[in-house]
């Protein structure tokens, strides 16, 4: 019993990394209405800022983090006012042929700066070692990252229920014309919604890069996986992309452990099953 109850720490761990990836893009779409497949290049990007920062320059890992968030989520506002807004207004097909080609643009970038090599930082310091629980060693990291994957929660939940920006941001993500009407400036709004999306994304690579190299692949292996969280969730619902990334970490968990062969296969299974009975997501509205 405990080595189950061990794995699923280790899935829940997992879990934390795909919330931060798909809270950002269900932010997108439930705010902005556009489904970003460049999210995972975003993922990328914060590991390569951080990796630079901390890796190679040698600056403290708590400085690295923030200055990562920050460049990404200035990136996203660039992508947000120069190109997405322009096709808000469009079917769905039109935005991933746009977003994908962004993939492509800013896989290319991170290639020509940082080169193709695999880069994998040391763990900091103040994280090295671990906590028996439950027979076995639990790595302190990755109850720094289970920490931090609740308190993103908790603060998102905070920030888009419970304060008055929030309820502004929902209003306009209801009715963009009468947001206007009544004040708001609706494309400020929504580039510093972008940008939250965005910081997301790069809180996640940058947290990732102890614990796996830093490669040009990670933010598409990543946002296949967010996708898969964000349907079987709902999109546009954090509850739910909360409650699709702990299913998808622990279905992976347990299935590495049980079924070694299937570990890739059964998520997509769990996906298909949503989309057949219920294919708006668990928590998704109709």
């Amino acid at each position: 019993m405990e080595v189950y109850a061990y794995q699923g720490l280790m899935g829940l761990t997992q879990a934390m990394y795909l919330w931060l990836l798909a809270a950002g893009l269900t932010i997108a779409f439930g705010v902005l209405k556009i489904l970003n497949f460049a999210h995972g290049a975003l993922f990328m990007l914060g590991a390569y800022f951080a990796v630079t920062i901390y890796g190679i320059l040698g600056w403290p890992f708590w400085t690295a983090v923030p200055i990562a968030i920050a460049g990404t989520a200035v990136v996203g506002a660039i992508l947000e006012r120069f190109f997405f807004r322009r096709i808000y207004h469009l079917d769905l097909p039109f935005q991933l042929l746009l977003t994908f080609g962004f993939v492509l643009v800013l896989d290319d970038l991170v290639k020509m700066v940082w080169g193709g090599m695999f880069i994998a930082p040391p763990i900091p310091d103040i994280f090295v070692g671990s906590t028996v629980i439950f027979g076995r060693p639990f790595p302190h990291y990755n109850l720094f990252i289970l920490a931090m994957g609740v308190l993103t929660a908790v603060a998102l939940w905070l920030l888009f229920d419970r304060t008055w920006w929030g309820k502004t941001v929902r209003a306009a993500a209801w009715s963009r014309e009468m947001g206007g009407t009544l004040g708001l400036d609706v494309p400020r709004l929504f580039v510093i919604v972008f940008m939250i999306a965005a910081g997301l994304a790069a809180l996640g690579g940058a947290l990732s890069i102890p614990t796996r190299p830093v490669d040009t692949g990670m933010g598409t292996a990543m946002i296949v996986q967010a996708f898969i969280v964000t349907v079987i969730g709902g999109l546009g619902n954090l509850h739910g992309a909360f409650v699709g990334a702990l299913i998808v970490g622990l279905l992976g968990a347990y299935s590495t452990m049980l079924f070694p062969g299937f570990e890739l296969f059964l998520p997509y299974v769990v996906m298909a099953l949503v989309l057949l009975f219920r294919p708006q997501g668990l928590l998704g509205g109709r």
